[in-house]
C-alpha cells in the first residue's frame, strides 16, 4: 500500500472515532495492521476477554514470527490457564492446555510438562514460581505490564503504537478544501452553493436550472486497491509487467509497497516493478501532480543524452526540481561550510600498494584498518596510522582437486585473475574476497597476523563479481553474485548453499543485502540495468525494475539504513546518483554534477547518514543527501585516476582513495587527523617501552613471546615508525601534513598498563552465605537467567543461591551488591547424588542445567540423577556404574538427548524419553573430561584426561579428527590432568583448558590459534564471558586473570582482593563461572567449599582495558602456535 493510502487510513480511524464507531475503528486497525491501540488491548486484558485479545493481536503478529510475540502469545494463553485451574474448572483449563498451550511445546517440552503437571496440584500455588500469584485483577494487571514491555520491544510493533498527531476532523477538513477548488473552478459560481453530495464533483448549476455532468474524482482513481506482485519469469517485449497476486509474508506489509490493479502503462525501457519490493500505485506521481504526463522528459542540465530519453517510469519529479526552488537551507553558507568541514578532504597518508587497487573496505571496529584488494589478485591489510601492511597475501588456489574442471582449465588457458570485491564481515572477525574468476575466499581474521584461511569456494561459472554478508536467521551467511547471471546464498561455516536466485537475463553486477522490521532481503543489478529483489525463500524475484543508467549500477543504504541510494554508468559514458522511495519505487531525487562523458565506471559510497561521494574526473565529488547540488570536490593533491576507488571508515573521519600510480591516499578530517596522530604517538610510546622490555627479567606470570608482527629485529618501533613512510613511498609524517590541524594536546598519550587486583576496596566481591557442609567445591554454574548460582560440592550434595528482588536490586540479578538466600524447598530436602563405596572426595562430579533452568542432571560416581529445579525431587536416575559418568551435555537442538562422557573413555549418546543409548563413540584413551557441542558446525567437540582433543559429526556421530595438545617443553601431564573445552559465542573457535595452558583452537582443523602458559603454577579453570570477550582463569596461587578473547592479559586479581581471611596456599578456586547476561562478572568455587562472586567496581565498570595490538608488555605470555599462514615464522 501506497504511503498516502496509508495516511487515509489512519484519516479514517480518526472520523471513525470522533463519529464513535467504536467496534469498526479497532476492527479497521486489526485488519490494516497500520496502528496497534494499546489502549483497547489494555481494556480488553484486564477484561479477560482473551478471544478479543488474540483477535486483536492477529493483525500485527502470530504466535512464531519471533520470540517477543511468541512470549505474548504465552503469557496470554497462561494467563486464561490458570484463571481456569483458580476457578476450578479443570475441563477447561485441559481444553486450553491441549488447544493453545500445546503449540508452545514444540519449542519448549520441558516448559509444557511443567505446565501440565500443574492439573496435579490442588493448588497451583505449590509450585514455587507460581506462589506469589495474587488474584485474576492482580495477576492480569502483573501480566499487562509484561505485555506492554514485550510490544515495545518486538520489532513488528515498530512504528505503529503512535497515532499521527492530526488536526481534529482532518478527513472533513480536507474534504471542504476539496469542496472550495471544485466550486472556485465552476463557471458560474454561486454565493451560497448548495452541495448535497459527494459523490460527484461539485458544479453551480447553469441559469437555465441544467446541471453539468461531472467525471468521477482522480482520487478515486489514485486509491487503487492493492493487487499482487510481479509474475516470474521473462518479460514481454514492452517490458510491461503484468500483476499477479502472489503471497508473500504479513510481516512485509508494514513498510513494503503493493501492487496496483490498474493497467501498467507500456514504456519501451522501463518496466513498473517498484524498488520497494513490490509494484506501486502508477498513479502517485499523477497524485501528486495530476496535470503532469507520465512521459515527461528528465530535466537534467547536465545530459543532454538523458534529456531525450523518456523517464523512466514511476520516477518522481522532484527528481528535476529547479534549483532556485530548493529548500532555504540549502542557500544557507553557514551549513554546507559545516558539512564541508566534517569531510575528510586532505590527504593524511599515502600508502605504496604496488600494483592497481580493485577494492577496499575499513574494518567495522578498528577504523584505521584497511582492507584492499588489487587487479592481480594479492590483498593486503594496512594500519594506515603507522603506513605498516600488517598482512600481505598473493593469489593462490587453495585446493585445485576441490575446484570445477572448468575453473581449472580457464587457469591453466589463462592464470591472470583480480580481486573485484573485498568486504569485511560485521564484526570484523572474518572477510571475503570475490575474484575474477570462479572464486571467493573466506578467512577469519583476529588481529595483525591471525590470518586464517576458512573457506575457498567456487561460487559462480566466469567472474564472481559482488560479495555480501546477510544473518537472516541469526547465523552468518555469504552471498555471492557473478557473471552466470545467478545471486547465490551460503552458510559461512559450511559453504553450504543455501538459496540459488535466477532470472536475470545479463551478468548480475552488484548485490545489497539488507533488512526492515525483521524482513531480509537481497537487492541485485545486472550489466542490462534490471534491479530485482529477494527474500530468503524460494519465491522468485519480488522486484523486476530498470535503473537510470541501465548499465553497471550499485546500490547502498546510508549508515542508519533508512535510505537508499544506486550509483550507474552506462556504456555510453552518462553516469547517475539517486534516492529511490521504497515505498512507491519511484527515483525520489537524482543528484546532479557528473561529467557529461564519464570515464569508467563511477564508484560511490555513503557516510554519516548525511554525505554521499563519487570518484569522477579524477577528482572526489561529495552531495548533502538532502541536496542535489555538489556540495564540494577535491583532487587529493593530483594523481588521481579519471574513475577512483573511494571507501569511507566507519566513523567517516577517513576516505581511502586510489591513485593512478598504484597507491592509496588516506583523506582525512580534524576528527580523522586526530585519530591518526593519537595511533602514532601510541606506536612511539609503545616502542619505547619495547626497547626498555629488551633489557629487563622476564615476567613472573609466564613464558614470554611476541605478539605476532613483532621481533626482537624490528621492536624499536621509534626507528620503524621513521622509516615505514620511506619504504611505501612517502616520507612525510603526519605531523608534517599540511594543514596541521592536530590538537597538540594529543601528544601527551596514555601508555596501556597492566590492571593489578591486589586489595578489596579495588573490586566488589561476596562471599555466598552457607548453612550447610563447607566442603571443596567440585562444580559451579550460573542458571540460564543470571538469578542464581548452583554449585555441586565434592560430597555429592547441590547448593543453589537465589538473590531476592528489593530495592537495591529491583531485577533480582545476581551481583556482589546483595545478600542471595541459600534456598531450600519447604520439605527441607537437598538435591544429593547417589555414590559408589568409593570415597566422594575422589569422585569425578558432572552436571547440566537444562536450558529453561527447570532440571539438572547430575553424577558423582554413581547413577545419573534427574532432578527437578524447584522441589529439588529426584525424577529419575539412570545409567548406574561401571562405566561411571565423568561428564554431562545437553544436545543443543533437543533437550532429550545428552551425551555423556564415561571413565572408560568412552562417549555415549543417550535419548532420556525412550532410555536408550543411540549410539557409543570411541577414540580416546582415558576418560572423558570435557564435551562442547557446536550448533553452527554439527559437531561435538570431546576433551579426555589423555590430553587428546577429538572432533565427532553429529549426524552420523562419525570419529571427524583428533589431536593430541601440544604440552609445553619441561612440563609433564598427570594420569588424572583434566582438559576442558569450551566454544566461543561463534561457535567455531573453542577455548581449551589444561593445568599447563591456555589455549584457542580453531574447530574444523583442529588448529591451535593461540597458547598461553604459565611461568609459575597450574592452571586450575578457565571460562569465557557470555559475550565471549574475555576469559577468566584461575589458577593454584589463588589469583585470577582476565584475558581477552586472543589471549592478551589486561587485568590480574590477587587472592587479597576476593578472600576475606589472609591468603592460603591451600585455598585457591577449584572453578570460574561466568555470568550469563553480565560479561564482566563471575563466580569461583574454593577449595574451602567457598563461593564468591567478584565483580568490578561500579565506577570502573570493567575489568581494566585490553592491551593495545602494537603493545607487547602485557601480553607476553600469549603466542601463535603453528599458524601455517602467518608472515612470519612461528614463535
Amino acid at each position: 500500500m501506497s504511503s498516502l493510502s496509508r495516511e487515509l487510513v489512519f484519516l479514517i480511524l480518526q472520523f471513525l472515532d470522533e463519529e464513535k464507531f467504536k467496534e469498526t475503528v479497532h476492527k479497521l486497525e486489526q485488519e490494516s495492521g497500520f496502528y496497534f491501540n494499546m489502549k483497547h488491548f489494555e481494556e480488553a486484558v484486564l477484561a479477560g476477554n482473551w478471544e478479543e485479545v488474540e483477535r486483536y493481536l492477529s493483525g500485527f503478529t502470530k504466535v512464531d514470527d519471533n520470540r517477543y510475540s511468541m512470549k505474548i502469545f504465552f503469557e496470554i494463553r497462561k494467563q486464561k490457564y490458570l484463571e481456569a485451574l483458580d476457578k476450578k474448572e479443570r475441563a477447561k483449563a485441559v481444553d486450553i492446555l491441549m488447544k493453545d498451550l500445546k503449540v508452545f511445546a514444540a519449542f519448549n517440552e520441558d516448559l509444557f510438562k511443567e505446565i501440565t503437571q500443574l492439573l496435579t496440584l490442588e493448588n497451583f500455588r505449590e509450585n514455587e514460581q507460581l506462589s506469589k500469584y495474587g488474584d485474576t485483577k492482580s495477576a492480569r494487571s502483573v501480566m499487562l505490564s509484561e505485555l506492554k514491555k514485550l510490544i515495545e520491544a518486538n520489532p513488528l510493533f515498530r512504528d505503529k503504537l503512535q497515532f499521527p498527531n492530526l488536526k481534529n476532523s482532518r478527513l472533513r477538513t480536507l474534504i471542504n478544501q476539496s469542496l472550495n477548488w471544485q466550486h472556485q473552478l465552476c463557471k458560474n459560481p454561486r454565493s451560497n452553493p448548495d452541495i448535497k453530495t459527494l459523490f460527484y464533483d461539485h458544479s453551480c448549476s447553469q441559469p437555465n436550472g441544467a446541471r453539468v455532468a461531472s467525471p468521477a474524482p482522480p482520487v478515486m482513481n489514485v486509491m487503487q486497491k492493492p493487487g499482487g506482485f510481479p509474475q516470474l519469469g521473462p518479460h514481454a517485449g514492452t517490458g510491461v509487467i503484468t500483476p499477479q497476486a502472489t503471497a508473500l509474508p504479513g510481516q512485509l506489509t508494514g513498510w513494503m509497497a503493493n501492487a496496483s490493479n490498474a493497467t501498467p502503462i507500456s514504456h519501451p525501457a522501463m518496466s513498473t516493478g517498484p524498488l520497494g519490493l513490490a509494484v506501486p500505485p502508477n498513479s502517485a506521481t499523477l497524485l501528486k501532480h495530476p496535470a503532469s504526463n507520465p512521459h515527461v522528459d528528465y530535466h537534467s542540465a547536465d545530459s543532454e543524452h538523458v534529456h531525450k530519453r523518456p523517464r523512466p517510469m514511476g520516477t518522481s519529479e522532484e527528481a528535476s526540481i529547479p534549483t532556485a526552488h530548493l529548500p532555504v537551507a540549502y542557500a544557507s553558507i553557514s551549513r554546507n561550510q559545516h558539512g564541508i568541514d566534517e569531510l575528510p578532504k586532505n590527504v593524511a597518508v599515502t600508502l605504496n600498494q604496488g600494483s592497481i587497487v580493485t577494492s577496499m573496505d575499513f574494518h567495522p571496529s578498528q577504523p584505521t584498518h584497511l582492507l584492499v584488494g588489487t587487479n592481480v589478485g594479492d590483498i593486503a591489510i594496512w594500519e594506515v596510522s603507522c603506513r605498516e601492511r600488517l598482512v600481505h597475501r598473493n593469489f593462490k588456489v587453495w585446493q585445485l582437486s576441490a575446484c570445477s574442471a572448468l575453473f581449472q582449465s580457464t587457469l591453466v588457458k589463462d592464470p591472470s585473475i583480480s580481486v573485484n570485491r573485498v568486504l569485511w564481515s560485521p564484526d570484523g572477525n572474518q572477510f571475503g574476497v570475490a575474484y575474477s574468476k570462479h572464486l571467493v575466499h573466506f578467512y577469519d581474521f583476529n588481529g595483525r597476523e591471525d590470518l586464517i584461511q576458512h573457506l575457498e569456494i567456487d561460487a559462480h561459472i566466469g567472474g564472481v563479481n559482488d560479495i555480501a554478508f546477510s544473518q537472516p536467521s541469526k547465523k552468518l551467511c555469504i552471498v555471492t553474485c557473478g557473471d552466470d547471471k545467478t545471486i547465490k546464498v551460503w552458510d559461512a561455516a559450511t559453504a553450504e548453499v543455501l538459496y540459488t536466485y535466477e532470472g536475470h537475463e545479463a551478468p548480475v553486477y552488484s548485490i545489497c543485502t539488507h533488512s526492515k522490521e525483521n524482513i531480509h532481503f537481497i537487492f541485485s543489478t545486472s550489466l542490462d540495468g534490471k534491479i530485482k529483489a529477494w527474500l530468503y525463500d524460494n519465491g522468485g524475484s519480488r522486484v523486476d525494475y530498470i535503473a537510470p543508467g541501465q548499465c553497471c549500477t550499485s546500490m547502498a543504504y546510508s549508515a542508519d539504513g533508512t535510505r537508499l541510494f544506486s550509483c550507474a554508468s552506462s556504456k555510453d559514458g552518462d553516469s547517475y546518483i539517486v534516492e529511490w522511495n521504497e515505498s512507491e519505487g519511484s527515483v525520489k531525487r537524482k543528484y546532479s554534477g557528473f561529467c557529461k562523458r564519464s570515464i569508467g565506471v563511477v564508484q560511490f559510497d555513503t557516510t554519516k547518514s548525511r554525505f554521499l561521494a563519487a570518484g569522477d574526473e579524477f577528482l572526489i565529488k561529495f552531495w548533502d543527501m538532502d541536496n542535489t547540488n555538489v556540495l564540494t570536490t577535491t583532487d587529493a593533491e593530483g594523481g588521481l585516476p579519471a574513475s577512483p576507488r573511494i571507501r569511507f571508515n566507519k566513523l567517516g573521519s577517513l576516505l581511502a582513495v586510489s591513485t593512478s600510480d598504484n597507491c592509496i591516499k588516506i583523506l582525512a578530517n580534524v576528527e580523522g587527523f586526530q585519530l591518526l596522530r593519537s595511533l602514532e604517538t601510541r606506536l612511539y610510546g609503545a616502542s619505547r617501552l619495547v626497547a626498555e622490555a629488551k633489557a629487563s627479567t622476564l615476567s613472573p606470570l609466564g613464558t614470554v613471546s611476541a605478539v605476532p608482527g613483532t621481533s626482537t629485529a624490528d621492536a624499536d618501533r621509534s626507528t620503524q615508525v621513521a622509516q615505514v613512510g620511506a619504504l611505501s613511498g612517502d616520507n612525510r609524517t603526519i605531523a608534517d601534513v599540511k594543514p596541521r590541524i592536530v590538537d597538540e594536546l594529543l601528544e601527551k598519550s596514555n601508555v596501556w598498563k597492566l590492571a593489578e587486583i591486589n586489595e578489596s576496596s579495588q573490586c566488589s566481591s561476596l562471599r555466598l552465605p552457607d548453612n550447610l557442609l563447607t566442603v571443596k567445591v567440585a562444580r559451579l554454574i550460573y542458571t540460564n537467567t543470571g538469578l542464581a548460582i548452583l554449585a555441586l560440592a565434592s560430597n555429592a550434595v547441590h547448593k543453589l543461591w537465589k538473590w531476592p528482588k528489593t530495592d537495591r536490586n529491583v531485577s533480582g540479578k545476581a551481583t556482589a551488591a546483595a545478600v542471595p538466600q541459600i534456598w531450600q524447598p519447604t520439605s527441607g530436602i537437598l538435591m544429593t547424588n547417589e555414590t559408589s563405596d568409593a570415597n566422594t572426595e575422589e569422585a569425578i562430579h558432572c552436571f547440566a542445567l537444562s536450558k529453561n533452568d527447570s532440571y539438572v542432571l547430575s553424577a558423582s560416581g554413581g547413577k545419573i540423577s534427574l532432578f527437578n529445579m524447584m522441589s529439588f525431587k529426584t525424577m529419575t536416575t539412570f545409567m548406574p556404574p561401571p562405566p561411571a559418568a565423568t561428564f554431562l551435555a545437553f544436545h543443543p537442538q533437543d533437550n532429550n538427548i545428552i551425551a555423556i562422557g564415561m571413565d572408560d573413555s568412552s562417549i555415549q549418546i543417550y535419548n532420556v524419553r525412550v532410555d536408550e543409548v543411540k549410539s557409543k563413540l570411541r577414540g580416546h584413551q582415558k576418560r572423558i573430561t570435557g564435551l562442547a557441542f557446536s550448533n553452527v558446525l554439527n559437531i561435538l567437540i570431546s576433551s579426555g584426561a589423555d590430553s587428546q582433543l577429538c572432533v565427532w559429526g553429529m549426524n552420523a556421530w562419525d570419529k571427524q579428527g583428533s589431536k593430541f595438545l601440544q604440552i609445553p617443553p619441561g612440563r609433564t601431564s598427570g594420569p588424572v590432568v583434566e582438559t576442558k573445552v569450551q566454544f566461543h559465542q561463534d561457535q567455531v573457535q573453542f577455548l581449551v583448558v589444561h593445568e599447563s595452558q591456555i589455549a584457542i583452537y580453531e574447530a574444523r582443523k583442529l588448529e591451535c590459534l593461540k597458547q598461553w602458559v604459565p611461568r609459575d603454577g597450574l592452571v586450575t579453570h578457565a571460562t569465557y564471558s557470555c559475550d565471549s570477550q574475555m576469559i577468566y582463569a584461575s589458577f593454584t596461587d589463588g589469583s585470577v586473570n582476565v584475558f581477552t578473547s586472543t589471549l592478551r592479559l589486561r587485568c590480574r586479581i590477587s587472592p587479597a582482593a576476593y578472600l576475606n581471611s589472609p591468603p592460603s596456599s591451600n585455598i585457591y578456586p577449584v572453578v570460574v563461572a561466568a555470568n550469563p547476561t553480565d560479561p564482566y562478572q563471575f563466580a569461583l568455587g574454593l577449595t574451602d567449599g567457598g563461593v564468591h562472586v567478584v565483580e568490578p567496581l561500579e565506577s570502573q565498570g570493567k575489568w581494566g582495558t585490553a592491551p593495545p595490538l602494537e603493545n607487547v608488555v602485557g601480553s607476553n605470555t600469549s603466542q601463535p602456535v603453528g599458524n601455517p599462514n602467518s608472515d612470519q615464522p612461528s614463535r
